[in-house]
């Protein structure tokens, strides 16, 4: 490609701003708070990466230490964006860290949290607030949008655990662990043409659920952010959540522990820019956008729910007594969901992000079908329950089951998920030119 004339390669442009609820008021992702935010650990944020290629093609990247973006307000952002900017939601990923010690948001677990009417005035008007402020992060880094060049690495860090198949209490004299799991830590970097650092966005796929009191943080993600601002002053730090639905941090529940993962997920990074060996990226990009629906089983029975109602307690109760109120007043329950699926191309790095609580069997497979260094992203655009494998699914528990009713769904998935899931993605990323080996094929 002919880049003699100026322009004719990477714009980028970078902003961040500070999310942090200015009052007391719940905090997202524990069933078991039983009040409101006590205080501060340190600021959460959201930052946005606008890019434009060299032939003025656009896209955002948005990543924010949030529990996950709820479908009434992505799509609220995206609308805007398509109003003001231009933005299709084809070009704009919204990525959410998945810390258990954001703020709740409007039109997300509705069940979990026992809210009273002040309390659920808080969560709408903050909710309205980030609706704003994440418009506005977007049109700032379009504002400083100007020459830059673009890299792509990998590195590694193992501090996941499969917890679906570790027990967490026996962890400590165990000296083999159980599968499946993807440490990969990509990293994209973000230079001005002479080589000054303006970007990083780094990501990996684990639970941010070290910590577990009632003061704001990004948890270990957090952690990592301060730490690569602290080593590279005037370059914003963004964090980005893998297929971590299955992957906890363990041990956790301490402040050094929360510290030492976010200083392991930094030194990764920090690695991969020491090592000199990050491949530099086209100015192309290409980008897609679906909506798949993926279908529910059938939901439990009035009676089942009934008698749900009486013996629960908690989140569980408050769930089956709406469902209950829900058929007592005629209306259907949900029958199937339409679930996001995104893919971009920047030069020949191919990145595939994905809504839901991700499990990591997905990053594993997209990796076999489309190469190991393909970025995959869960939690993006919309978090609206787990995302299993039918063999999960068919093994049920927290992942493949209950977990609906904490998302206020009145089923389980159907079985075909998982295949409707990696079809429908194989599909979508050769509307881009983006095609897996023959024999990677998903029918």
């Amino acid at each position: 490609m002919d880049r003699s004339q100026e322009g004719q390669g990477w714009k980028a442009g970078v902003a961040k701003i500070n999310i942090t609820p200015e009052r007391s008021m719940w905090l997202a992702g524990y069933g078991n708070r039983t009040e409101p935010s006590s205080g501060t650990m340190h600021d959460i944020w959201a930052k946005a990466l606008a890019l434009e290629d060299a032939s003025g093609n656009r896209a955002v990247l948005v990543t924010a230490d949030i529990l996950g973006w709820p479908k009434g307000m992505s799509d609220e952002i995206r609308s805007r964006l398509q109003e003001e900017l231009n933005l299709s939601k084809a070009q704009v990923m919204l990525n959410s860290s998945h810390t258990h010690s954001g703020p709740v948001l409007e039109h997300s677990l509705v069940d979990i949290y026992p809210l009273d009417d002040e309390e659920r005035r808080k969560v709408q008007e903050y909710s309205d607030e980030l609706v704003e402020m994440t418009v506005q992060l977007i049109k700032e880094a379009y504002e400083d949008l100007s020459p830059a060049e673009i890299y792509s690495g990998s590195g590694v860090a193992r501090f996941q655990v499969n917890r679906r198949n570790n027990d967490a209490s026996t962890l400590f004299r165990r000296h083999d662990l159980n599968g499946p799991n993807d440490y990969a830590v990509p990293v994209l970097k973000v230079t001005t043409p002479g080589g000054d650092l303006r970007a990083l966005t780094f990501g990996y796929a684990c639970h941010p659920t070290v910590l577990g009191m009632n003061e704001w943080s990004g948890d270990y993600p957090g952690f990592a952010q301060i730490e690569l601002e602290k080593e590279h002053p005037g370059a914003v730090a963004m964090f980005f959540q893998g297929a971590g639905a299955d992957q906890n941090p363990l041990p956790r529940r301490t402040v050094p522990l929360a510290r030492q993962y976010g200083r392991t997920l930094a030194a990764a990074v920090d690695r991969v820019l020491e090592e000199d060996d990050m491949q530099p990226l086209e100015p192309s990009l290409s980008t897609a956008y679906r909506e798949v629906e993926l279908d529910l089983n059938a939901p439990a029975s009035v009676k089942e729910l009934s008698r749900h109602a009486e013996t629960a307690s908690g989140y569980q109760q408050r769930w089956a007594e709406r469902l209950l109120e829900k058929a007592e007043r005629g209306e259907s329950f949900r029958e199937n969901y339409p679930f996001p699926l995104q893919v971009w191309q920047l030069g020949d790095q191919n990145i595939f992000a994905l809504g839901g609580e991700l499990l990591i069997e997905y990053s594993i497979q997209l990796k076999e079908i489309f190469g190991y260094d393909s970025i995959v992203m869960g939690y993006t655009n919309d978090v609206m329950a787990y995302i299993p494998t039918a063999e999960v699914l068919h093994e049920g528990g927290y992942e493949g089951a209950s977990s609906q009713a904490v998302y206020g769904m009145p089923a389980k998935w159907s079985y075909d998920i998982e295949t409707r899931i990696l079809s429908q993605m194989v599909r979508l990323a050769e509307t881009i030119g983006i095609e897996p080996p023959e024999n990677k094929l998903i029918e």
